[in-house]
């Protein structure tokens, strides 16, 4: 755990554990919230081909489509935890990482 502290600068053990419970948070909503707008595009996998491509592209748009998401609600659900500050400069390094850095 020291190593991670170190890593992302943080100072105490109480701000790691608001920091993991928020990408918790964010993980789980993030398929919540996602659902409808899924549903309405008619991402279901119903709608895929029974033949091997279907499932693995299926999986692969829904991740691709919950990522927009996900990146949204890890900015607020930190705010409202009161770490934006870091979970603001994850988002950048993440995005950068990806080649979506011309964004910042």
């Amino acid at each position: 755990m020291q190593k991670l502290k170190e890593r992302w600068g943080i100072t105490s053990n109480f701000q790691l554990i608001i920091i993991f419970v928020v990408f918790a948070i964010t993980g789980s909503s993030s398929v919540y919230v996602a659902k409808p707008f899924l549903n309405l595009i008619g991402l279901q996998q119903e709608n895929f081909s029974e033949a091997w491509w279907g499932g693995p592209l299926y999986w692969t748009l829904r991740i691709l489509l919950i990522f927009p998401f996900y990146q949204v609600l890890l900015i607020i659900y930190g705010w409202l935890f009161g770490q934006f500050n870091f979970f603001w400069a994850f988002e950048k390094k993440m995005l950068k990482r990806i080649g979506l850095g011309f964004l910042f």
